[in-house]
């Protein structure tokens, strides 16, 4: 792994207050990996046996049953997953698989929990994390219960990074079907909320989406610090 590459790594909340040997410990037991698109890293049911960071790319977690699938969530440089089972000496309650090429550092879990027992500052700033995605989940399912199809696709599309030269510019990180999903709608419905946000200054362009009117949008979405997080309404 390159020096820049930890101190990436040590900049993350998770790490950033504990102990040098200690984390000289887990960086050591450590591999970084680099995988292409569309390749499986964990699949629910197994047992946890690393803790994985996104360095670089994109990845899908994701859930099945019987002839069903399901996104749970799409995620970026920097963060880990799934940091419950392995403090859990549990299995995966979800699976995982890149849909861009991406670097990802794989921790061994005995490793996690070793330093986690020994290292006061890595234990509370776990519970923190933990207590960190108890909290959007509680938001994610707030906002699947409580906004229609059109309005989570107006939301989310406010949060996402991408104001340019006075408008705002989306670009899509994985396909509509996955977007669709992932925001708990069909890929009809979100062609739907796509053409009622027309009239809203609301237009694609591959996966490219521009924004025209952002005030327009924000009457639509509606956005609510306990739905959208306490930076959401600035």
């Amino acid at each position: 792994m390159r020096p820049s590459d930890g101190s990436i790594i040590r900049a993350l909340p998770l790490f950033s207050d504990i102990g040098e040997s200690n984390f000289a410990a887990l960086m050591n037991a450590a591999f970084l990996q680099r995988f292409p698109a569309h390749v499986s890293l964990i699949a629910e049911g197994d047992p946890a046996d690393f803790l994985h960071i996104v360095v670089e790319g994109t990845v899908e977690l994701y859930a099945r049953h019987a002839d069903r699938e399901t996104t749970l969530d799409v995620i970026g440089p920097v963060t880990t997953f799934i940091l419950a089972a392995v403090i859990r000496d549990d299995v995966y309650l979800k699976s995982a698989r890149t849909l861009s090429p991406a670097q990802i550092l794989m921790v061994p879990a005995q490793t996690v929990r070793d330093v986690f027992d020994r290292d006061a500052a890595f234990a509370r700033a776990i519970v923190t994390e933990l207590a960190d995605r108890y909290r959007d989940f509680v938001r994610a399912l707030k906002n699947e219960k409580l906004r229609t199809s059109t309005e989570r696709l107006a939301a989310w599309i406010l949060k996402a990074d991408g104001k340019h030269n006075g408008e705002y510019v989306i670009e899509m990180h994985c396909d509509k079907r996955t977007l669709a999903s992932q925001l708990g709608m069909t890929p009809e419905n979100l062609s739907r909320s796509f053409s009622s946000l027309k009239k809203y200054g609301v237009r694609t362009l591959g996966r490219g989406i521009v924004v025209e009117d952002p005030s327009a949008l924000r009457r639509i979405a509606q956005l609510n610090p306990l739905i959208d997080g306490p930076d959401s309404c600035l």
